[in-house]
């Protein structure tokens, strides 16, 4: 995979630990799938795949990996594909299935630099945080996206300084024996009010941003630039 373009700007040295990480995603949706595809083309070689769903014609507006053609395949197996695609050399391991608390241990088969969470779950959020704390694992965790308009209202922060997301609240209230963990908690989340709609709506563009935020925010901490 040529990534001449890149080590221009992050440098040779730069460059070999970017390839070298080693990075589990939870949760392949919009912004799952824009921090996949981020990742990838920056030259990230080992990745793990973590999700049970399959693409649903409603995935078309607002996730990458989502077209006509693949309706009903599993995001995991569709993903694997498409990252062979972009770079053959790199190793995509996947976990088919959702995360519960009966199979929480899955995710910890081996060792990461970076756990991201962009799965929808309250409960798996906040076991997380618990969990990469203790194992002392960097986790980048996504917070609401959905009834959103403005991508500019986005911003990478920690999870004791969100206010106006509802499911960072709802994760701060369920850590509340635990704060001195969210001040290490790295968050993305809109300062945004959301949209009152009787539908979770979304758009490509906010979680696609979000997701983009995730890789900027990883690529930046491991070549401190």
């Amino acid at each position: 995979m040529n990534l001449d373009r890149l080590e221009a700007i992050v440098g040779e040295e730069n460059l070999n630990k970017i390839r070298k990480l080693k990075i589990l995603i939870i949760g392949l949706g919009g912004v799952g799938g824009y921090a996949i595809e981020s990742l990838v083309r920056c030259g990230v070689e080992n990745i793990t795949l973590v999700d049970g769903d399959t693409i649903k014609p409603s995935n078309i507006n607002r996730q990458i990996i989502a077209t006509s053609r693949n309706n009903n395949r599993y995001k995991t197996r569709e993903w694997k594909k498409r990252i062979k695609r972009i770079n053959r050399n790199a190793i995509v391991n996947i976990i088919n299935t959702y995360i519960t608390d009966d199979n929480f241990e899955l995710l910890f088969g081996e060792q990461y630099d970076y756990i991201i969470d962009a799965c929808d779950t309250t409960k798996v959020k906040v076991r997380l945080v618990k969990e990469c704390h203790d194992r002392n694992i960097k986790l980048v965790s996504s917070m609401g996206t959905a009834n959103k308009l403005d991508a500019t209202k986005l911003v990478i922060t920690t999870l004791d300084k969100t206010e106006t997301d509802p499911l960072a609240k709802k994760v701060r209230h369920e850590l509340s024996d635990y704060k001195e963990y969210m001040k290490d908690v790295v968050v993305v989340t809109s300062t945004e009010n959301a949209i009152n709609s009787s539908l979770l709506g979304s758009t490509a563009f906010v979680p696609g941003v979000a997701g983009l935020l995730i890789t900027n925010y990883i690529i930046k901490d491991v070549t401190n630039m």
